[in-house]
């Protein structure tokens, strides 16, 4: 019995020996938090949570805290404020803090899509829809210097009609309260992003009519942004940052619909998997994702075009002022998926 006692109790002593040993060998938690605030919850951002869901931004040892901004206007604040490291949001919030003057301002140091976003939404199906349609209508489009609203309205003039005139583009409705606007019996038109639009659509409250960003071209309109005074002290963080968006961006574009939609559900879970893979499929279809994280100076000068035809731009900004193109680059040389 006393041997046996013994033997249990040498048994129990290794095993508390080696469970010390591997508490202290095991490594501990050097990761980067970094507070990341987002424009809005949208699948328009897929690449984003592709990223953030198979641990990309993990293996470039960073910790990401996301965020959702409501507003480009509010994720400006927020990255002004130091409440976030890395704000994404349009491309127009830095050209405006610039043109004010601010020494530390925010540079663009990557891009993520290339087209607006928004659908242009409907209370009735209307599969023979044209922009002249709208003539003597009511659009609910957001709020005024936005891009949202900035390229519905280019894409309004573009198809011949002038706002105040023949449309009214109402700029009064918060962003994130358009959806509760419209089916509260606000306007007859609505711009929406997805999810939302087409949880309109189920509920019979909404439907799809046209693709905004289809009819706005090619433009840097949703980027990544930092303060210069953090690019110029965490470069690391930032080189880190862009590895993680473009291993995202890489495995979207070898992956199909399915299997992104089975990667992104997590941060959707209230959608059924059938919608989940047809919503992908309209932002992939208009070619929203951008295939590599470098801003374009061709697409800055076009959302200056469009900017200035809104009447929201005092003078056009330097494309090398507002925009870093280092850590794309030097992320497109060196970033390879397993």
């Amino acid at each position: 019995m006393s041997k046996v006692f013994k033997t249990i109790s040498l048994i129990l002593l290794l095993t508390l020996t080696a469970a010390l040993l591997l508490t202290a060998c095991q490594p501990k938690s050097d990761l980067k938090k970094v507070t990341l605030f987002e424009v809005t919850h949208s699948l328009f951002y897929t690449p984003q949570y592709v990223a953030l869901s198979l641990g990309f931004f993990e293996e470039e040892g960073l910790e990401i805290e996301l965020i959702d901004g409501k507003g480009a206007d509010k994720v400006m604040a927020a990255l002004l404020s130091g409440d976030a490291d890395i704000g994404f949001m349009g491309t127009e919030a830095s050209v405006y803090v610039y043109n004010e003057g601010r020494e530390d301002y925010a540079i663009v140091f990557a891009q993520l899509t290339q087209r607006d976003g928004q659908f242009l939404v409907a209370r009735e199906p209307d599969p023979d829809f044209t922009w002249d349609k709208l003539k003597g209508k009511e659009v609910l489009g957001g709020r005024k210097g936005g891009m949202p609203f900035m390229t519905l309205e280019y894409v309004v003039k573009k198809n011949g009609l002038t706002p105040g005139q023949d449309v009214n583009l109402r700029t009064d409705v918060q962003f994130d309260v358009l959806a509760g606007a419209f089916t509260g019996g606000e306007g007859d038109y609505v711009t929406l992003f997805e999810p939302v639009a087409s949880s309109l659509e189920k509920e019979g409250k909404g439907y799809v009519v046209a693709s905004i960003g289809e009819e706005g071209g090619y433009i840097p309109y949703t980027v990544y942004t930092a303060l210069k005074s953090t690019i110029e002290k965490d470069p690391e963080m930032i080189q880190a940052f862009t590895n993680a968006l473009y291993k995202g961006m890489l495995w979207v574009q070898s992956h199909s619909l399915e299997e992104i939609a089975e990667v992104v559900k997590p941060y959707f879970p209230d959608i059924d998997d059938e919608v989940l893979i047809m919503l992908l499929e309209r932002y992939k279809n208009q070619d929203s994702w951008k295939p590599d994280p470098v801003v374009s100076e061709e697409g800055f000068e076009h959302l200056m075009d469009i900017m200035e035809l809104a009447g929201e731009l005092d003078k056009r900004a330097n494309y090398d002022d507002i925009v870093n193109t280092d850590f794309a680059k030097e992320a497109m040389k060196n970033v390879k998926l397993d």
